[in-house]
């Protein structure tokens, strides 16, 4: 790779600085005293939730090893230099292909191996119940079974880095730990779990709540519920989307406030992001519609939502044009943060040593930022055209 100079202002202080690429990874942070342009920079976005992109379904045969080398170049143009496909609740022989064929695209593909962090399998141990199932089909819903799961987990060559289950099953505490030994993250959601379940989880490993607040009933008591519960244990990191339909900003105000440090952003985006309005079928949610607005909904049932058409940087500027969060808290909540859970040296941000992952940002008139180029370990992976790089 080529050695790289980069010329913006720090996201986190907004002064001035110059970033030195070797060999793929930051060598030096240098202060300057202005600038020509008004660049920011910031580091990649790390997305923990993907389950397709701009029509490559993740969870929809077939698919193929160029079309997740397809999905992964997609969203370097969306600023996500490193994300985990996520791999939904299906019959056992679907999970081993689809994590199969994952597999393969990271071999055959260098693009692919540097951008995928690993897989994310959320499901099949769900609630079977309406509501917290969310589009998750109900008779693929299953127990806890730890065999099944390292069958998986095989098919994946071990790339299984993030599970997400409910608690309510019997034995669920026997497979937290048993992941945990293999350092797979365990993540609490589409739950309906008392909260001693919940906090038996926690003791038994998991770490995590898969998109908090959604993947719930439509009512709950006021209290308790595992909504109450999730936000008070101190162990658990809360992953959220905030595409504006998932969790109305006040309620992503007040889940911030209660988790500060421990929360973090998801996209939970699915293979219509970027396509036109309309009436789709889907082996995410079976029939779902994708409105005008970008909010994609089960269709029989519009109430459920059914992922998302939204991008990781659009949660960005959700919380910004919202004044959620300062332009450092947001930029970290959808990079430093999930990479911290995933211990990636992503984790670093824009410090000597940390790879090379780079957005070139703009700030625009509504409080949001907009994306001017994407570098991915010292390489230019996207431009918009203007001579910034």
């Amino acid at each position: 790779m080529t050695n790289l100079i980069l010329r913006g202002r720090d996201y986190r202080t907004l002064r001035p600085i110059e970033l030195e690429i070797e060999h793929g990874t930051i060598s030096d942070v240098r202060a300057l005293n202005k600038l020509e342009e008004e660049i920011i920079l910031a580091p990649g976005l790390v997305d923990l939730q993907v389950n397709g992109f701009q029509g490559v379904d993740f969870n929809h045969f077939p698919f193929s090893e160029e079309d997740v080398l397809h999905a992964t170049r997609a969203l370097w143009q969306q600023g996500v230099t490193s994300f985990l496909p996520t791999v939904i609740t299906a019959m056992p022989e679907e999970i081993a292909q689809a994590m199969q064929r994952l597999a393969s695209a990271r071999q055959q593909h260098p693009d692919v191996a540097r951008a995928v962090s690993g897989f994310h399998l959320e499901g099949p141990f769900l609630s079977p119940e309406d509501g917290p199932r969310g589009a998750h089909p109900r008779e693929a819903i299953r127990a806890p079974d730890i065999a099944l799961f390292d069958s998986w987990q095989q098919a994946a060559q071990q790339q299984i880095r993030l599970l997400t289950l409910s608690p309510e099953w019997p034995h669920s505490d026997a497979l937290i730990k048993h992941c945990v030994a293999q350092q797979v993250r365990v993540a609490i959601g589409h739950t309906s779990a008392t909260p001693a379940q919940i906090h038996a989880a926690v003791d038994a490993g998991a770490t995590l709540s898969t998109h908090l607040g959604n993947g719930a009933h439509l009512q709950l008591p006021r209290h308790p519920n595992y909504i109450w519960q999730q936000l008070a244990e101190d162990a658990l990191t809360a992953t959220l989307i905030a595409d504006g339909d998932h969790l109305p900003a006040d309620v992503l105000k007040v889940f911030l406030r209660a988790k500060g440090e421990q929360a973090l952003l998801v996209s939970d985006v699915t293979s219509f992001a970027g396509q036109p309005p309309g009436i789709y079928d889907t082996a995410i949610g079976g029939r779902v519609q994708l409105s005008a607005s970008g909010r994609l909904s089960i269709a029989d049932a519009p109430q459920l939502l059914a992922g998302s058409a939204r991008g990781l940087l659009e949660g960005v500027n959700f919380l910004l044009r919202h004044q959620l969060a300062t332009l450092a808290q947001a930029i970290e909540m959808a990079s430093v943060r999930p990479a911290r859970q995933l211990n990636l040296p992503q984790q670093q941000g824009l410090a000597c040593g940390a790879p090379a992952d780079v957005l070139l940002l703009a700030a625009q008139a509504d409080g949001g930022v907009a994306l001017r180029g994407c570098v991915k370990q010292g390489a230019v992976v996207w431009r918009d055209g203007e001579d910034y790089l």
